[in-house]
């Protein structure tokens, strides 16, 4: 499957916008000009978009997400109505100055007129519908549903990264199972950026565990299967003072990758599902497993690792083979772990700065 970039999807998003603005100018300005009805959606679209994906205005976004079901509708629409109202008067000020408008006073100019916040927002909302669907399923699973493309079994080479949160048992244990699942909401949710980076997708939440998978040929280009689990765990790194803030203790994650040959296949009668069946899987699964044993925080067997250009910031150490559970021959296990940067060449710099 082609995979289409972050860029490529806000071309195809803004081109859709334009087109409903087009829609509106023939539908009920059909001697305007097509072109202003496009950018005026265009200016009153986008940032609503970009609130939706919490790229503009992530803050507020935050808090509004809290907001009891009433409350945190009656609350976007306020904001919807503000965000529309700028980006329209924004579009107008910016025709005006182009000359293209001949409009009877600033008002119409610049005022959002009722029926237009109400088409605007009709567009918007099935545009976010259709991403928060996609968001619901996963990015890759959404396409593959929409075009039925596993409909049949398919083989095919996939890469699968399972994640497991450490001690999730003691910490229920200790807190409850309502702080325990918070904990876990809050650790899915620090996945999804990085995992979103790198142009993977969560298969799947397992207990205290997540599952992530790539095509196979787009998970080891540039690494990107190595570089988003590091990533993942460099940023719990770096908000360990607000995990032992809002939780009392900062996640440790155990973590293994493997590749190769699966079947996949779209399930189910009522309730649909993208599934995947063979050994790969249950090799990951107890890669994953192993961790504990071999007190490693990631894995990677060795038949994935050839296959891959590991990022210089990476070492690998081979631990050489390992049985697994309920596979018939070991596995080759190499750990992978961050490359400790020394401190004598910072050092050495600082004297040489302090001499000059």
């Amino acid at each position: 499957m082609r995979e289409i970039s972050p860029t490529q999807n806000w071309l195809l998003i803004a081109f859709g916008l334009a087109l409903s603005g087009m829609i509106y100018s023939l539908l009920f300005y059909p001697n305007g000009s097509l072109f202003i009805g496009a950018v005026f959606a265009l200016f009153t679209g986008m940032p609503i978009l970009a609130f939706e994906r919490r790229i503009l205005l992530r803050p507020l976004h935050r808090r509004i997400e809290k907001l009891p079901t009433l409350s945190f509708i009656l609350a976007s629409i306020i904001v919807y109505e503000v965000i529309m109202s700028a980006g329209y008067a924004l579009a107008g000020l910016f025709l005006s100055a182009l000359g293209l408008l001949d409009r009877a006073s600033w008002v119409e100019v610049l005022v959002l007129p009722f029926e237009v916040f109400l088409y605007a927002l009709g567009v918007c909302a099935l545009i976010i519908f259709v991403l928060r669907v996609r968001d619901l399923l996963g990015r890759d699973v959404f396409t593959s549903m929409l075009i039925s493309r596993y409909r049949n079994p398919v083989e095919e080479e996939r890469v699968f990264l399972f994640i497991d949160l450490a001690d999730s048992t003691a910490f229920a244990e200790k807190y409850g199972d309502l702080r325990a699942q918070q904990f876990l909401h809050a650790l899915f949710a620090a996945f999804a950026e990085p995992v979103r980076r790198h142009h993977g997708s969560i298969d799947d939440y397992v207990g205290d565990a997540a599952i992530v998978t790539w095509p196979l040929a787009r998970g080891v280009r540039h690494a990107r299967c190595v570089r988003c689990i590091f990533d993942i765990l460099d940023e719990i790194e770096a908000d360990a003072d607000v995990w032992r803030k809002n939780f009392g203790q900062v996640p440790q994650l155990r973590a293994a990758l493997h590749g190769g040959v699966i079947i996949t296949a779209e399930i189910g009668v009522d309730h649909h599902k993208i599934t995947y069946f063979g050994d790969t899987v249950n090799t990951t699964a107890r890669l994953e497993s192993l961790c504990k044993a071999l007190d490693r925080t990631v894995l990677i067997s060795a038949d994935l690792a050839q296959r891959i250009p590991l990022p210089g910031s990476v070492v690998a150490e081979d631990l050489g083979n390992h049985a697994v559970k309920g596979r018939g021959q070991e596995v080759g296990v190499i750990a992978l772990k961050k490359r400790l940067v020394s401190a004598q060449p910072r050092a050495r710099k600082r004297m040489r700065m302090a001499a000059e």
